[in-house]
Formats: C-alpha cells, structure tokens, sequence
C-alpha cells in the first residue's frame, strides 16, 4: 500500500470513531465547540503518529482524547469561566450524533443538562472516571491504562464521584414523553397568559430556573423559590418589542427534546434558534427551568433544528 493510500486508510479508521470521541469529549467538556476543537487536536495527534505501532485505534484515540480535555479541565482559563458561576452545558437537539450512546438510562442520563451541570462538581479525574464507566462501560483496568492512574484508583475515583452526585442530583427517572409535552404546554400557556397560580402549580416546592442572560451579564441569573420564577417566567415569556428587537426579530415557539429532556426553542424564519428554555420533570411537575439564549451556545442546535423538519409551532408568532 503507497503512502497516499494509507493515509486514506487511517483517516478512513479515524473518521469511523468521530462521533464516538465527539460524544465522549462532550461529556467531559459540555460543550459541543470545545469537544469538536479536542477531537481536531486528536487527530492531529493521530497524523503524527506513528500509526503502525497503534495496536487498538479506539483505545488509542480514546486515551488520546480523554487527555485532551483533562488539560482543557486543568487550565487556568476553564477553572475562572467555571468558577464565576457563568456558565451552562451546551444545548443540544436530539438526534445530534454528540449525544450518543444512548441505549442504556445511564447513558442517556450522563448526557442530560441536569448531570452535565452535575459534574462541574466534580475534579476533572473524577470527573472522567466516572464518565468512562457510566457511559462509555470502560472496565477499571482499561480506565486505568487511560487516565495512568491505577485500577484501585480508579474505584475510588468512581466511588467518589457516584457519592457526590448522588447528593446532589434529583432522582425523577424517566418521564413519558406525552405527559413531558403537556406539562410544558400548560408551563408555556400558564407563563404567557400571567396566570401565577398555575405557574406555581406546575413547580416542585423546591423548583429552580436558570438563565444565561442572553449572554449580557456576567453570572448566570438563579431564581429559588416557585413564587419567584413564576413572576420571572410571566415577565420573560410575555413578547414585547424590545425583546424582539433583542431576538431579530418576531420568532415561533417550538417544542422540542433538547439533552434528552423537553424544551421550547424560540425559533426565527431563517431556522435560527435564538432561545432555548429546558426543562427537569420530577413527580409529574417541573424541578427546573434553564434559560440560554446566548448566541455562542446555540450554533450547533440552530444547525441541527436546520435538517430537521418542525412540527407545527406551539406559538406561530411569538
């Protein structure tokens, strides 16, 4: 084989894992943009290997990727973004080959905006142990030879990492998809009529809401009580011109599935998404409500929703 057809071959060998070292990098980083940059350095890496000596390719790139964003956990830069409380998981529509695997509840769940979140909690080692076993079910001596950690290390990791979230996360399972819809329906109808009591209905006792702020302030805005972000939700959801001068525009309102879980998209007649508000559905009502509408954070989803063909918009002109 000539040189030119082997490196055809080996990128051919790279390609076939992408959208699984995507996934992964995704997971650990939350952040579409910044796990396709790590899967570009990956293969870059690949190309300036020598490959004859690669045994196992997917090990190989899985090490190789998992490293990659270690380092972009570690740095100086990520620790301030993350330490300022300004910053949220990167959307993204289901369907988007990011997000899988998919086949099991835990895979699904370590995906979700809820855990994604979650894992900020968590050292950026822990943080990849526990992801290589829940989600990709590396066992702990091939989670071992990745991170050049030790297998007992690796149990301790993941023990750790398995205690925290599970302090901390809220455990609803998953909801069916129809009751999931109507429960966002009669939040999107309760919001943009000002109709508070029903708002606070649909809202666990201890419920939160998120935002991003559309990008405009510098931490995320944080709302606790019910009360409160039913006022919120009335004042957000209700249109008016400087919102749609802010928007580009006057959008529809869509329901989607974002992360797994339900949402409504704020969507432009150029199939630009220029809001997503998601949400967690525990006990048959909403636990939380997150806001992000920052224009960086909503490239990829605006792409995907582009390929896709809409149903029949909740709000035809918001």
């Amino acid at each position: 084989m000539d040189s030119i057809a082997t490196d055809r071959f080996d990128t051919s060998r790279f390609e076939a894992s992408r959208n699984r070292l995507a996934s992964l990098a995704y997971r650990l980083l939350g952040s579409a943009t910044d796990a396709e940059d790590a899967v570009q350095d990956a293969f870059l890496h690949w190309q300036a290997a020598d490959r004859q000596r690669i045994k196992v390719p997917e090990a190989w790139l899985t090490k190789v990727v998992t490293n990659l964003c270690l380092d972009r956990l570690r740095s100086a830069q990520a620790r301030r973004e993350r330490a300022v409380g300004a910053w949220l998981p990167e959307p993204l529509l289901d369907g988007d080959p990011m997000l899988g695997p998919a086949d099991t509840f835990e895979q699904r769940e370590s995906v979700s905006l809820a855990v994604l979140t979650l894992l900020e909690r968590l050292s950026p080692l822990e943080r990849a142990v526990y992801l290589l076993r829940e989600a990709f079910s590396h066992s702990h001596a091939e989670i071992a030879e990745i991170l050049d950690i030790s297998e007992s290390a690796s149990q301790q990791h993941l023990h750790r990492a398995r205690r925290r979230l599970t302090a901390a996360r809220r455990r609803g399972g998953e909801i069916d998809p129809e009751s999931a819809r109507r429960i966002v329906e009669e939040f999107l109808a309760a919001a943009s009529s000002g109709r508070t009591e029903r708002l606070v209905a649909l809202l666990t006792d201890d419920a939160t809401a998120i935002s991003d702020g559309a990008g405009l302030t510098e931490k995320l805005l944080r709302y606790d009580t019910p009360q409160r972000i039913a006022a919120v939700a009335r004042a957000g959801f209700r249109p008016t011109p400087a919102k749609r001068r802010l928007a580009g525009g006057t959008p529809a309102v869509h329901y989607a599935l974002v992360n797994g879980a339900p949402a409504i998209l704020f969507v432009l007649g150029d199939d630009r998404v220029v809001g997503a508000v998601t949400f967690d559905i525990a006990s048959g009502r909403i636990a939380t409500v997150r806001g992000i509408a920052a224009p960086d954070r909503l490239v990829r989803l605006s792409e995907a929703w582009r390929r896709q063909e809409p149903d029949t918009p909740l709000v035809a002109q918001w």
